[in-house]
């Protein structure tokens, strides 16, 4: 009898001791889960990253857009006119030719529509290109979703925070050859797997935005993309950063050519697997 109840008394004490830990990675599962709908709905929207189908460096004087018109770019401004009996508007006005905005840092980009296609002009560096979506991209209809690992609440860290006062400014490189984009880097992050510390530093692309981590690791090319991840983590507080690898994800050229990707900054590098978050987009 008192066998019985002693084994009665620790399988209840061990479904105690359990029930927060189940709880908590299955909150954790539905979290991620509801994060991955919400990027997955994003990618797939009329001017995400699927329906991206051109992205064309514009050379000085006349530049012909096939089936749209022609953009002529002089020194550092645009002016362009539609084909003939093509009809297009400007910001959802009637539009036949006049001067375009491009885009630019806190700049809204005038957008010119035609049929399914819509582009804009983005500036790199001092140079120019179209950038063009089309809703009806074989890309977007073909998607078929993105595999990933499977959630596991091993990989996701609070993370010690260490902040740089003032920020420090890096160069992060591109898949744009010679093209580098400017970042402040608030501070590194510092998290322990396995028994080894790891560290790594997040830009800000807004002064009071999310942080935002471009790393490689190990999977990369093989099991992941080629090129690193992305991945956003909430501002520190309390001297600690969660890092969720289970939302990392692909960045815009797993799906297209035709986007221009930061690369992981050297120091970003992680010489571990992280086995977690988004696959390496197979159809792409």
């Amino acid at each position: 009898m008192m066998n019985i109840l002693l084994q009665s008394f620790l399988l209840l004490s061990l479904t105690t001791a359990q029930a927060p830990t189940d709880s908590t990675s299955l909150a954790h599962e539905e979290e991620v889960r509801a994060w991955h709908e919400r990027r997955t709905r994003n990618l797939h929207r009329d001017y995400g990253w699927l329906t991206l189908i051109a992205l064309e460096w514009l050379r000085q004087g006349p530049n012909h857009l096939s089936g749209v018109g022609t953009l002529t770019l002089t020194n550092d401004s645009l002016f362009f006119r539609t084909e003939k009996n093509v009809n297009a508007t400007l910001n959802d006005e009637p539009f036949s030719e006049g001067p375009l905005i491009p885009e630019g840092q806190n700049v809204r980009p005038d957008t010119v529509r035609i049929a399914s296609r819509t582009f804009v002009v983005i500036e790199r560096a001092g140079r120019f290109a179209v950038r063009m979506w089309d809703k009806n991209a074989k890309t977007r209809k073909e998607f078929g979703g993105i595999e990933r690992f499977p959630i596991d609440l091993k990989w996701r860290f609070e993370a010690r925070w260490e902040a740089y006062n003032p920020p420090k400014q890096i160069k992060v490189p591109t898949v744009i050859p010679d093209y580098e984009q400017d970042y402040p880097v608030p501070g590194v992050a510092i998290f322990t797997f396995a028994g080894k510390r790891y560290r790594l530093e997040p830009v800000l692309e807004e002064p009071d935005g999310d942080y935002f981590f471009i790393f490689g690791d190990k999977t990369n090319g093989r099991e992941t993309y080629g090129a690193g991840r992305f991945l956003y983590a909430k501002p520190a507080k309390d001297g600690k950063v969660i890092i969720d690898f289970n939302k990392a994800y692909n960045p815009p050229c797993a799906f297209t050519e035709y986007a221009t990707c930061p690369l992981p900054p050297p120091g970003n590098k992680l010489p571990i697997s992280v086995e977690a978050g988004e696959k390496n987009y197979a159809s792409h």
